[in-house]
């Protein structure tokens, strides 16, 4: 599997549904009650991952965890994505889950997922409240960042290549997009 997969069952998926998935490696996850299958992320998709925890976790201030999908982030009982990472409230997550929209929702984007977290996840993200979405495009390379304004994502901070990208907020960190595949 190379793409995105959206399924029907002729009825709405459930979280029980998607319990009950086997771990066959690919990222399952549920959009209004459709099951979206994604294949599992490439190697460059990891190294860049990697690198951006390496650069992020200095960062993180106590109280908030920054992980890595697979999470299940669930915004309702027929909405529950995997971000590439997510930092939230340590006290907000679950045993199984987060129940809430995360702090800050980032995905790396990919051949097969570009469209999807482009549109459909950042959306996603933006109803349920999601104060922050970042999109990391490893063939720019490019970094792009959106925040929460009167219920949409607006005011975004970009950099390509060799470019600074700063932010203050939700965390205080700067670096080039270039690093991140260095």
């Amino acid at each position: 599997m190379s793409a995105v997969t959206i399924m029907s069952a002729g009825r709405a998926f459930t979280r029980a549904d998607l319990d009950r998935l086997p771990d066959d490696g690919r990222r399952h996850e549920l959009l209004d009650g459709s099951l979206i299958v994604t294949p599992a992320p490439s190697p460059r998709h990891q190294r860049v991952q990697m690198r951006l925890i390496a650069l992020l976790l200095p960062a993180v201030p106590a109280g908030l965890d920054l992980l890595a999908a697979p999470v299940d982030v669930a915004l309702d009982g027929a909405t529950i994505l995997q971000p590439d990472l997510l930092l939230a409230e340590r006290a907000r997550f679950t045993d199984k889950d987060l129940p809430c929209a995360p702090l800050l929702a980032i995905e790396i984007l990919s051949s097969s997922t570009r469209r999807f977290d482009l549109l459909t996840k950042r959306a996603a993200y933006e109803t349920a409240g999601c104060e922050h979405y970042w999109v990391i495009d490893p063939e720019a390379p490019s970094m792009t960042a959106w925040r929460l304004v009167d219920g949409e994502y607006a005011d975004p901070v970009r950099a390509l290549g060799d470019e600074e990208f700063t932010v203050t907020a939700p965390l205080v960190v700067g670096f080039r997009p270039a690093d991140l595949l260095a």
